[in-house]
């Protein structure tokens, strides 16, 4: 019976480190389309090397979300579409981080 409180505990840490592994990922992730949000909604130089970085980086990561909704401003079409798909990465993070953290049977 000692075994498997053992194994219950090990589980649980090894999940528990999964967790907060997906929570920093989903946090990098979440800065980089936002700072590439902000960059296009204040027309930063995309000659620039980090703004062109950053822009690629945030638009790979967004991307079936791209043309979610087609609006006749580009930078507000940019920060809706950008946006929906930060807060769906932060919500499956959640859901899953907060998944691994329950406590097991």
């Amino acid at each position: 019976m000692a075994q498997t409180g053992k194994g219950r505990g090990a589980a649980y840490g090894a999940l528990g480190v999964l967790a907060r592994v997906i929570d920093v990922a989903v946090a990098v992730v979440a800065v980089i389309i936002a700072v590439g949000v902000l960059l296009v909604v204040l027309e930063a130089n995309r000659s620039n090397d980090i703004v062109d970085l950053i822009h690629d980086a945030a638009s790979w990561l967004v991307g079936p979300f791209k043309d979610f909704f087609t609006l006749d401003d580009p930078k507000l079409e940019v920060a809706v579409n950008w946006g929906l798909a930060l807060a769906v990465y932060v919500i499956v993070g959640r859901l899953v981080t907060g998944l691994l953290r329950r406590p097991l049977p």
